[in-house]
């Protein structure tokens, strides 16, 4: 697999923290150029500084998927660096805990912008890049939430459930609207890992780690590091005849 990614370029974004810096680091250990992209410019420099210390290369671009105009400039910074563009994942994302009578708009647009939105805008402001390379292959990061409920705090996350939801159906329209460009986009549905993305929530608390292990057949919470291994999966040349699909990345969680 290593050798299909060497000498490839990938966008990343969201790759300051967490699986997005797994991602990142793992593909840049098999020899693909990383673009970090994060709305946090210092975290993407932490990434980026990691990868090259590591004898890996990387770029740190600052840029709010939410907003058009940046992500464009970081999507042709990138290809100016490296004059090619072949892989996008779409990691960038968020969740507040909120119950459906105390989720505001606000709350509302801000989750569906990023988590969603971030990933359409992201996506098509890639496409002229796509086009020009012939080939390519995005990856979307969606959740098992897009295919069931987890109440956590006694209500569920209805802006969250109806984000990823989302990510679900817009890989698949975007694997049937790129497949003209010899573009292959799919998604991964991560379980539960722990990173700084939930607040206020501890993953490794005795009452979570009960609920994880009545329905995580693994017995274990997940790592970055195997959502990385799946995302550079399926970008790999062994992954060439899969497109349109959401890969769990769950130990076992959908399988109950």
């Amino acid at each position: 697999m290593s050798s299909s990614h060497e000498n490839r370029v990938a966008f990343i974004t969201g790759a300051g923290s967490g699986i997005g810096r797994a991602i990142a680091e793992r593909l840049a250990s098999h020899g693909t150029k990383v673009a970090c992209v994060d709305v946090d410019h210092v975290r993407a420099k932490e990434t980026a500084d990691a990868i090259a210390d590591s004898g890996g290369t990387a770029l740190a671009l600052a840029a709010d998927v939410r907003d058009r105009e940046a992500v464009g400039a970081a999507l042709e910074a990138t290809a100016t660096e490296w004059q090619r563009f072949d892989y996008l994942v779409n990691n960038a994302g968020l969740i507040t805990m909120s119950s459906l009578e105390d989720l505001t708009d606000e709350e509302w647009d801000l989750v569906l912008d990023v988590n969603l939105k971030g990933v359409f805008v992201t996506s098509q402001l890639s496409v002229p890049y796509f086009r020009k390379a012939g080939q390519g292959a995005v990856v979307n990061l969606s959740t098992v939430e897009a295919d069931v409920v987890v109440s956590s705090q006694g209500f569920a996350q209805v802006h969250y459930n109806a984000s990823k939801g989302g990510v679900k159906m817009l890989t698949k329209a975007l694997a049937v609207e790129l497949s003209r460009y010899n573009v292959r986009v799919n998604a991964i549905a991560p379980g539960p890992v722990p990173t700084n993305f939930l607040p206020g929530v501890d993953l490794n608390s005795p009452e979570v780690m009960e609920v994880m292990n009545s329905r995580v057949l693994v017995k274990r919470l997940g790592r970055p590091e195997d959502m990385a291994a799946a995302v550079s999966f399926l970008l790999s040349d062994d992954a060439s005849y899969i497109t349109g699909v959401q890969l769990p990345v769950d130990g076992g969680w959908l399988a109950r």
